[in-house]
């Protein structure tokens, strides 16, 4: 047996990136009569199934002066609608717990190894860790909440690229060994089928939504960084030098702040 629902369309047009997809689920998941967001971020377009009508979700959407305007409320039956939620949700944890376990491997083999490259590999899958936590953050938290806890996680990702960038430059103009190649390219190899996993469960769910279609994209990112630091492996074998570690992990450690920008945007 159906029921009725409502679905309202409204055109977001400073919507340009999940940045403000999370922005706007922050902002309306307090209200009760929502049951489900749709996002399509390239026809800058929100798509709201609730189930009774409200002007609420029409101010709420305006407060955060996003350019937001209603299009269309129409009826429609319940059954029209698949709330993917907590399949989405599984996936994220999934995702979140195999990129937070390799933050713990590679920063331990990392420092053991004395490799900057598996060093900045684990900060990136912090970094992910982390996006992916707060946008599975408890619902019941505060809008205020929430982005406190983003600009903390922001500022933490920031300051550990920062020190990992002083530590590369200090390794370049300084006497370094060669890091251990074996552990590199190992340790390498086990986070890239981690990500290749992760990969492809992403793509095997075949979510249209955007913060689904920016979590693919975050991995496949990871993809191309720990095949760069495989590569790196095999250049520190080839050259017995340290400088193709240093420079793999230059690279990351940028991808790594430019990362904490993305985190401290959600926190404004």
């Amino acid at each position: 047996m159906s029921f009725t629902m409502f679905k309202s369309t409204f055109k977001i047009s400073k919507m340009d990136c999940p940045s403000e997809e999370t922005l706007i689920r922050m902002k309306l998941e307090g209200l009760s009569m929502i049951k489900s967001l749709v996002f399509d971020i390239e026809n800058r377009k929100l798509t709201v199934f609730h189930s009774e009508e409200s002007s609420e979700i029409e101010n709420h959407l305006k407060e955060l002066n996003l350019g937001s305007q209603l299009q269309e409320t129409i009826v429609v039956q319940a059954d029209e609608f698949k709330d993917n939620s907590s399949v989405q949700s599984k996936l994220l944890w999934t995702v979140l717990i195999i990129n937070f376990a390799f933050f713990i491997i590679e920063i331990t083999t990392g420092f053991i190894s004395k490799s900057m490259g598996l060093v900045a590999d684990s900060l990136d899958m912090l970094a992910d860790a982390l996006v992916y936590g707060l946008s599975l953050w408890a619902v019941g938290s505060t809008v205020f909440r929430k982005k406190k806890v983003a600009k903390l996680s922001g500022y933490f990702q920031l300051a550990l690229a920062l020190i990992g960038l002083i530590e590369v430059i200090r390794r370049f103009i300084s006497f370094e060994a060669a890091p251990d190649f074996k552990t590199m390219i190992i340790v390498s190899i086990l986070a890239l089928i981690a990500n290749s996993v992760c990969l492809y469960l992403l793509q095997k769910s075949k979510s249209e939504e955007a913060h689904m279609k920016a979590t693919m994209i975050f991995t496949s990112n990871d993809i191309i960084i720990n095949t760069g630091v495989i590569a790196a492996g095999v250049l520190v074998l080839l050259t017995q030098s340290k400088y193709p570690d240093l420079i793999i992990g230059a690279i990351v450690f940028l991808i790594v702040v430019r990362g904490a920008f993305r985190i401290l945007k959600l926190g404004k």
